[in-house]
């Protein structure tokens, strides 16, 4: 006797273990849709936690993210107990089906959206990136198989189903939020030879988000090959048709695999020409930020209009006091709205956004862009005055010390804004006048 899937043996058993709960529910004379409409209020208590994580929270705390967690398989319990009370019950019905359907995607929908709101929020950019392809891989599985039935084919094949997509989710969350804990939730795990870190405790529950969203594109990729191949052999009389669908699905598969390579550079300007800029207006939005100081080894600092936190660029000197030849720029953040507390760059804020690339010219002079915007050129030398080391800028044709770079975006979408300008701002160090110049768009 053939031996049935090990899904399928894990699947009975947990029934085992429910189905006196069940028949509980079923006296209370709770129905199936009653059921299932509690489990998607609960998913809408996931999303209020990632939420309040997001708002209330700091970076270091992963409570809210253990505790979604627990709530997400709790949850996910009423996905496998509206089905059970529907069939102990004898209570099935052909709404009833659609009804668990539908709410089931509302459910995982308003889960990603708080998963998705509360990275955001603590500048996980790129994770928040592969969560929404997680999402959009979670609806494809579901719908490449509602589809294939309905074209009478059994579509159930593949890995990262609903249950195993709310197992994964719900143990890495509640695993993150035990391990922030006891180990702190800004511990940082390193290689010897590389001098960032390669892991971090929100690590454990980003990377099985970024495998589920290559898993659950997979599923529904596969799914859509099955399908192809049963639709071919039932309208073998068409071959034509059959061989443009392939070309098609080759196509599909090529965007599911390359569509989403994306970087999130909503805070950096693209190169664009310059101009002078006008006098400020006291309205302008940067007369308002807070200005960082009481730091010797400051250069200079970055800010833009979505928020105050601030990119502060400093010598990077060594414990003898003498400045780093390799790497001879220090960039941090200073995040004010949570108390100005000091915060390094993650990895794609420095590959791909606020790291400076640095390229000596001799004499302990350097050149400098940041990774984002390598058209203006800044250097990094010692002043003849004081011979201390200042970041100089070309302003208004005029080589000034810088101290200033603001970028303003006015509406928009989250990834692609509108930049307004960049306007850089800095001292003549002849005669001490401010200088200041804008590059438009």
């Amino acid at each position: 006797m053939e031996r049935a899937p090990l899904r399928i043996q894990l699947q009975k058993a947990i029934y085992v273990v429910i189905d006196p709960f069940v028949k509980l529910l079923i006296k209370l004379g709770l129905t199936p849709n009653a059921v299932t409409t509690i489990g998607f209020i609960l998913n809408i208590g996931v999303a209020v936690i990632f939420v309040a994580g997001a708002e209330e929270g700091n970076r270091g705390d992963l409570s809210y993210v253990g505790w979604a967690g627990a709530l997400i398989l709790f949850a996910g319990l009423f996905d496998m107990l509206d089905g059970q009370v529907a069939r102990i019950g004898k209570m099935g019905s052909s709404f009833g089906a659609l009804y668990d359907s539908v709410l089931d995607r509302y459910s995982e929908l308003v889960m990603f959206l708080g998963i998705c709101y509360y990275l955001v929020g603590h500048h996980y950019f790129l994770s928040s990136l592969f969560a929404f392809i997680a999402l959009i891989g979670s609806m494809m599985v579901s719908y490449t198989r509602a589809r294939a039935e309905g074209l009478g084919i059994e579509c159930k094949d593949g890995l990262m189903q609903r249950p195993e997509r709310v197992v994964l989710i719900g143990v890495s969350a509640i695993a993150c939020g035990i391990t922030g804990h006891y180990v702190g939730g800004d511990h940082k795990w390193y290689i010897s030879g590389i001098s960032f870190h390669v892991l971090e405790t929100m690590s454990i529950f980003t990377i099985p988000l970024t495998l589920m969203a290559v898993l659950t594109n997979f599923t529904a990729l596969k799914r859509l090959l099955g399908a192809k191949k049963t639709l071919d052999a039932r309208d073998s009389k068409q071959n034509a048709g059959s061989h443009h669908s392939g070309k098609m699905i080759m196509a599909i598969g090529l965007v599911m695999l390359t569509g989403f390579a994306f970087t999130d550079k909503h805070t950096t300007v693209r190169t664009s020409p310059m101009i002078s800029a006008p006098e400020r207006l006291n309205t302008d939005p940067q007369d308002s930020f807070p200005i960082p100081n009481g730091n010797p080894k400051q250069l200079f600092y970055l800010q833009r209009t979505t928020n105050t936190n601030t990119i502060v660029c400093e010598l990077n000197m060594d414990a003898n006091g003498k400045l780093n030849e390799e790497s001879p720029v220090h960039v941090f953040w200073i995040r004010y709205p949570e108390g100005g507390i000091k915060k390094e760059l993650n990895y794609i804020q420095r590959v791909f956004a606020y790291g400076i690339k640095s390229t000596s010219q001799g004499n302990g002079t350097y050149k400098l862009h940041f990774v984002s915007y390598k058209k203006q050129t800044l250097m990094l030398m010692p002043s003849p005055k004081d011979n201390k080391y200042h970041v100089y800028a070309t302003i208004n044709q005029k080589q000034a010390l810088l101290s200033r770079i603001f970028v303003k975006v006015d509406g928009g979408t989250f990834w692609s804004p509108n930049v307004v300008y960049m306007e850089m701002k800095g001292t003549d160090p002849v005669t001490g006048k401010e200088l200041v110049e804008r590059f438009k768009p």
